[in-house]
C-alpha cells in the first residue's frame, strides 16, 4: 500500500428546512457555522459546513438543505450513522442536554465502547462516543464549554450491498487498519485522531433511497493536490470510475462508487474555510464562488433565510 488516508475529511448529507438544521447543528450540538455557500452543482440550493472553530477536516458535516423534499431511506450503499466524539467524562453532560431539548436517545455498546443514539430531526443516525484523543473543540456556544464540546468525528458506520467488497476497499485501498469484528460489524481504524474508526456492518438490511434524512456521500482525506492526484490514479487503476478533479473552493475533490455502492470522496485538506473570509467571521454570511457572484441577489432570493440562534 503506497499511499494512505488519515481518515474522513467530510461527511454530507441531504436534511429539509435549513432553521430547523441550524438550530439543532449550532443550537443543539453547539457546532460553528464555518461556512454558508451553495451547492456549487445547483445553486440554488444552500451548502451548510459545521465544524469546530477552525473548521478542520475531521470535524466538517455538511448540507444540502431540500425543504419540501421526499424523505429518505437509509439503507445499504450510504453511510448508515455518522458518530461524534466528545471528551472523557462528558457523556453525562450529553444526555442531559439531550433530554433539555426533548431528543429521544438510547445507550448502547460496541467494541467496548458506549454510545449514545438518536436522530437529528429529519432523521439523520447520529452518535457520541467518549474518547481521550483528539485536541479540544475551543469553540463554546450555547452553554457547551470546551471540556465537553464536541471535538469532530467519532467515525462512521457504513451500510453496504457488498460488505465484503467494501471491507477490502477499506483495507486495501483506503489503508486502514483491520482491528476486529464484534456481532455483524468489522472495525477499521485509520491513523488521525478523530474521524478515525469505521465500523462496517456485514450483513445487507436492504438497499437505501436517497433523500431527507441521509448522507450524500463520505469524504476521506488527502494531504495536497499532488497527493490527489495520486489517489486519483490509484483508485482508477484499481478498477474504479473516478471523476475529474473538482474545485470545491475550500479544498479540490475527486468523487467515485465504491463495490458496495456507498459514494466516497477524496479531497484535499488545504486550503480550508478561511480562503475568502478571516477565520473570525466564517459562516457569517453567505459566500459564493465567482462564477455566481454576479447572480448573487438573484440566487439568495431563492433561498430559505435563517440564522444562528441560541436555543432555551
Amino acid at each position: 500500500m503506497a499511499i494512505k488516508t488519515t481518515g474522513i475529511h467530510h461527511i454530507t448529507a441531504i436534511v429539509g428546512d435549513p432553521q430547523e438544521n441550524v438550530d439543532f447543528y449550532a443550537g443543539v450540538l453547539g457546532l460553528r457555522l464555518v461556512k454558508q455557500t451553495v451547492n456549487f452543482d445547483d445553486p440554488e440550493t444552500y451548502h451548510l459546513y459545521f465544524g469546530n472553530e477552525g473548521g478542520k477536516p475531521g470535524t466538517i458535516i455538511t448540507f444540502f438543505p431540500w425543504p419540501g423534499a421526499r424523505q429518505g431511506i437509509i439503507g445499504d450503499g450510504q453511510v448508515g450513522v455518522t458518530s461524534y466524539v466528545v471528551p472523557k467524562d462528558a457523556l453525562g453532560f450529553w444526555e442531559k442536554r439531550l433530554e433539555k431539548f426533548n431528543i429521544r436517545y438510547m445507550k448502547m455498546e460496541r467494541f467496548g465502547e458506549q454510545y449514545l443514539e438518536f436522530d437529528d430531526p429529519h432523521g439523520l443516525h447520529l452518535e457520541i462516543v467518549e474518547r481521550e484523543a483528539g485536541e479540544s473543540n475551543t469553540w463554546t456556544f450555547g452553554g457547551i464549554t470546551s471540556d465537553v464540546a464536541i471535538k469532530g468525528f467519532g467515525g462512521a458506520t457504513l451500510l453496504s450491498v457488498q460488505p465484503d467488497q467494501t471491507a477490502a476497499l477499506l483495507e486495501n485501498i483506503l489503508g486502514l487498519e483491520r482491528v476486529g469484528t464484534e456481532g455483524d460489524f468489522t472495525r477499521f481504524r485509520s491513523s488521525a485522531e478523530i474521524g478515525n474508526i469505521i465500523d462496517l456492518k456485514l450483513t445487507p438490511i436492504g438497499r437505501g433511497q436517497m433523500g431527507v434524512g441521509t448522507v450524500h456521500h463520505i469524504a476521506w482525506r488527502t494531504k495536497d493536490d499532488q497527493d490527489l492526484m495520486d489517489w486519483q490514479t490509484f483508485v482508477q487503476t484499481s478498477g474504479y470510475r473516478v471523476t475529474s478533479v473538482k474545485d470545491r473552493n475550500y479544498f479540490h475533490s475527486i468523487y467515485f462508487r465504491e463495490h458496495g455502492e456507498i459514494l466516497f470522496e477524496m479531497a484535499t485538506d488545504p486550503p480550508g474555510f478561511a480562503l475568502d473570509e478571516s477565520q473570525e467571521t466564517m459562516g457569517e454570511k453567505l459566500m459564493l464562488p465567482p462564477q455566481y457572484e454576479p447572480h448573487r441577489e438573484q440566487i439568495k432570493k431563492g433561498l430559505h433565510p435563517f440564522e444562528v440562534r441560541e436555543l432555551d
